[in-house]
């Protein structure tokens, strides 16, 4: 994988870190995440970026035992998606977390790599 494969990932990340979360917005309303250049749902490549609802609402989670070697160290953990409105993000969870739990989107890092991460936080 090239270093610039994880670009539009690595810099929205950055924004979650800096509390300055937000989504791609194409002219219909459509939301997703980046990196993006069209909207998967309709097509449109003008987006714009739109600031992240500060919560969302956990919609399912499992809890991870088995781990593949790149996260070894981390098990158990709780993966989740969260509905933050125009978008599902899909991150790590505390795991006291359960369908309907508001959380936040912050970065986490991985016990096994130092990897940054995803991390829901419980509100």
């Amino acid at each position: 994988m090239s270093d610039h494969a994880n670009t539009g990932y690595d810099e929205w990340l950055d924004a979650v870190a800096e509390g300055e979360s937000y989504y791609l917005e194409c002219e219909n309303g459509h939301g997703s995440l980046p990196p993006r250049r069209v909207c998967p749902r309709c097509g449109a490549t003008d987006l714009e970026e739109t600031t992240l609802p500060e919560t969302g609402e956990i919609e399912t989670y499992t809890v991870v035992h088995v781990a593949a070697p790149s996260f070894a160290d981390d098990v158990p953990y709780t993966t989740a998606i969260a509905d933050f409105g125009p978008v599902r993000l899909t991150g790590v969870a505390n795991d006291d977390v359960g369908v309907g739990t508001k959380v936040a989107a912050a970065v986490g890092e991985t016990e096994t790599a130092g990897e940054r991460l995803l991390l829901f936080e419980r509100r």
